[in-house]
């Protein structure tokens, strides 16, 4: 998602595209599961425990308190409640924490994992359950991962998990992770990470659904004997998992094209599991079978991992310095330039290598930014993110593009023009919660304010260029974001971010 800002009096009046979402997120310490609203499951308590009650005695399954993961389906509960409740049903060990790696279905995260870095607890109708933020804040030393609240809004994948759990369980402490679209590399260091800390008392559940199959999901590799093939698809999916052949099982996606949605928190479970864990398949069924109709069907599995947890020497976190250097800084400039020429004179979006522009480590670090575009010193265009979701260059890249031609406010920039545009670009921190607007930092940090469901957002240079005081800030934000102008003062939530701000100079 793009948010735009508009120049008032020099670039200095902020006008970002309003963020429903933000400030839900992090308002209190409580994440809420936003799936009983949306259908997934029953919304009330009661009716909800009836279901999952049902589930649990349905499932004809031998309890074992040797499995240490699982692979759960995350679909409505209509469809795959029964099968999840066999693997949940069949874990009798008691866990004091349990791990839920799922993908994201809706927010682009390149190489990235993300995990709530402020909340404490998370809701579901069963009620809350504490967030192991101990080693959720282990993990955040790792770049890999990250704090990128919208990966919670909308996501199911974990969520879908989470009354099950509480059902059969009762007291243990969650850890939630929504993994992004993720390389062979990026999924063995997150698994190396995540194995170095857990014990024998977590379970991990990787949530996925397998093949996706029809026209609602793109994907009919046959028309004939449908279920047959879609079971024959899937069972070769699992000839991988059954192996613990984290690459194979990679490599049969790819293959097969095979839509098995968490294909990345399986194989990052597959390559966390010590030699020796024996999987167990406890229940395999399609939605096209409990529908009969196989038009558009989804296959749901449910594994069991038998075995222990070994002991791993703890993995010392591996940040470094991912500000980029001035020569960085040049070439990310010149990066967006050239971005801009190359769309206008071909109307494609050109990768970093057709530009001839060498990407530094610093400049592959996931990082949300805004390019402003000014010509004669008046506002040209300008295009960013609130959130990282891909590297710095691919932002600058995409925003480049956005900037110069997608700019509501503007009519698209021509090739004669782009010899007289300056090009500005806002590399932006991930926004965080602070319980006070006392402790905005004027000038420095960027300021989303939240309140009855409205939302506005000032990059941290706004305050300065206007010379605003803080409250006179906070009332101008509130305005932004359609509210009584004292709407800051009482009831508001805050989110902060700094910038990297750097520009042509010309």
């Amino acid at each position: 998602m793009f948010y735009n800002y508009r120049n008032n009096l020099n670039r200095a009046f902020v006008l970002v595209m309003v963020l429903l979402f933000v400030g839900n997120l992090y308002s209190k310490e409580v994440l809420t599961s936003p799936m009983g609203q949306m259908g997934w499951h029953p919304n009330d308590p009661n009716a909800l425990t009836q279901q999952v009650e049902g589930f649990f005695q349905k499932a004809d399954v031998q309890p074992s308190d040797d499995i240490v993961a699982l692979i759960s389906p995350h679909a409505g509960y209509a469809y795959s409640g029964q099968t999840a409740a066999f693997g949940v049903k069949a874990a009798k060990a008691k866990y004091r924490r349990i791990i839920v790696i799922g993908p994201s279905h809706h927010v682009p995260m390149l190489d990235v994992l993300s995990i709530p870095g402020a909340a404490t607890h998370y809701q579901t109708p069963l009620g809350e359950i504490p967030l192991d933020t101990e080693f959720i804040n282990k993990l955040l030393q790792s770049p890999l991962f990250k704090d990128i609240p919208q990966a919670y809004k909308t996501e199911h994948s974990v969520l879908m998990q989470l009354p099950l759990l509480q059902y059969h369980f009762g007291d243990f402490k969650l850890v939630p992770i929504v993994a992004g679209q993720c390389s062979g590399q990026t999924m063995q260091k997150a698994a190396s990470i995540l194995k170095s800390l857990v014990d024998s008392n977590t379970l991990v559940v990787a949530s996925s659904d397998f093949t996706h199959y029809g026209p609602n999901y793109d994907y009919i590799p046959f028309d004939q004997n449908i279920p047959d093939g879609l079971k024959k698809l899937d069972m070769g999916a699992y000839d991988y998992i059954s192996k613990l052949d984290s690459i194979g099982f990679s490599q049969y996606c790819d293959k097969t094209g095979a839509t098995i949605c968490g294909r990345v928190p399986i194989a990052i479970l597959l390559s966390m599991l010590p030699s020796g864990t024996k999987p167990e398949l406890l229940k395999y069924t399609t939605s096209g079978e409990l529908t009969g109709d196989f038009t558009n069907s989804v296959s749901y599995l449910s594994v069991a991992f038998h075995g222990d947890w070994q002991k791993q020497a703890a993995i010392a976190p591996t940040k470094t310095d991912s500000s980029p250097t001035d020569k960085d800084k040049q070439n990310l400039l010149l990066l967006a330039r050239k971005t801009i020429e190359f769309y206008l004179q071909n109307n494609r979006v050109p990768s970093a290598e057709q530009l001839g522009i060498q990407i530094t480590d610093a400049m592959k670090v996931q990082r949300a930014v805004f390019v402003t575009l000014t010509e004669n010193s008046s506002l040209r265009g300008c295009i960013g993110e609130i959130f990282p979701s891909q590297p710095l260059f691919k932002s600058v890249i995409a925003n480049a593009v956005n900037a110069a031609v997608n700019d509501w406010r503007f009519e698209p920039v021509t090739r004669n023009e782009v010899a007289k545009i300056k090009i500005e670009i806002s590399a932006l921190t991930v926004p965080m919660p602070v319980d006070s607007y006392n402790k905005i930092r004027l000038g420095t940090d960027g300021v989303v304010l939240k309140k009855a469901g409205r939302s506005a957002v000032f990059l941290p240079q706004v305050a300065t260029e206007q010379h605003w005081d803080i409250p006179t800030m906070l009332t101008e934000l509130s305005l932004k974001a359609g509210l009584p102008a004292d709407a800051w003062k009482e009831g508001a939530t805050f989110l902060v971010f700094q910038a990297d701000v750097f520009g042509e100079q010309k």
